[in-house]
């Protein structure tokens, strides 16, 4: 069996508040191989500072620790912030989930696309040019070249989301992180994204964590599930045994989510007080 392309053991992020410190974060453990891992829970269960944690995004006085937290066979606890820059955007991508807070609003779409490569395959201006036509007509945005021009202000959300997919694709990571990628998509443009990302993922052998509120989508796209609640782990399984989840918060959020052929005068609200402790 290959070597897993991520290991995490028992991650934890805390932050200093007046009360003393809070762990939002508590014992995140998995391994992450060539596939596709979907990490599901309400807002504040953690998953998105999971996926901030790998890169060392997590900036003072926030502290994040672990027992193990390895890439590649590096430790990225370890290493300088000066190696970990040859990794973050290269090696490891993240899809941050709102364009707006994450575009450079002085710079040009394609000027923000191409300097991934610029910086990190040093590449000629005419073919770094080239490559990043290719990919936002792959993430089909209409008149490329026009796009290409466009400050984030001038986009629509969407349209910005479609940008932050294409600038973490281009340089053809081993690891994606994909937090919440395609909320701002509507159904048409979402399905051919995720075959983008399906596509790169099976043609170059790269690992996804897939972050999202969507069971539904995360189920149908994913191969393996964690179900995060309060900073932790409490349910892992493949991804087409969903249904068959045993954790009462797991099948709380199930049973919220409202089908085609829905009968029910009231969706069902999560009761936490009998069984927080499970």
């Amino acid at each position: 069996m290959s070597e897993p392309l991520l290991e995490v053991e028992n991650l934890r992020v805390r932050f200093p508040t007046a009360n003393g410190p809070v762990e939002v974060v508590r014992g995140v453990s998995f391994a992450l191989g060539r596939e596709r891992l979907g990490i599901v829970g309400e807002s504040g269960s953690g998953k998105s500072l999971t996926g901030r944690s790998i890169l060392r995004l997590v900036r003072a006085p926030g502290k994040v620790t672990a027992d193990r937290l390895r890439f590649e066979g590096k430790d990225l606890l370890a290493i300088s912030e000066y190696e970990m820059r040859q990794i973050r955007g290269a090696r490891i991508s993240m899809v941050m989930q709102d364009p707006k807070f994450s575009l450079n609003p002085v710079m040009t779409m394609g000027e923000q696309i191409g300097e991934t490569l610029a910086v990190h395959g040093r590449l000629p201006r005419r073919q770094i040019r080239r490559r990043v036509l290719d990919m936002l007509e792959a993430v089909q945005i209409r008149e490329p070249e026009r796009v290409y021009g466009l400050y984030p202000h001038e986009v629509s959300g969407g349209m910005g989301q479609r940008v932050m997919i294409a600038m973490m694709l281009i340089p053809e990571p081993a690891i994606l992180i994909a937090d919440e990628p395609t909320s701002a998509l509507d159904v048409s443009v979402q399905g051919e994204v995720l075959r983008l990302i399906n596509d790169l993922i099976t043609r170059n052998g790269m690992g996804l964590i897939f972050i999202s509120h969507d069971l539904n989508l995360v189920s149908q796209f994913c191969d393996r599930i964690l179900v995060m609640y309060r900073g932790e782990i409490v349910e892992e399984c493949a991804a087409g045994a969903l249904e068959k989840a045993r954790h009462p918060y797991k099948r709380g959020l199930l049973a919220s989510v409202p089908r085609i052929d829905e009968t029910r005068a009231e969706l069902p609200v999560l009761d936490r007080g009998a069984w927080a402790g499970a």
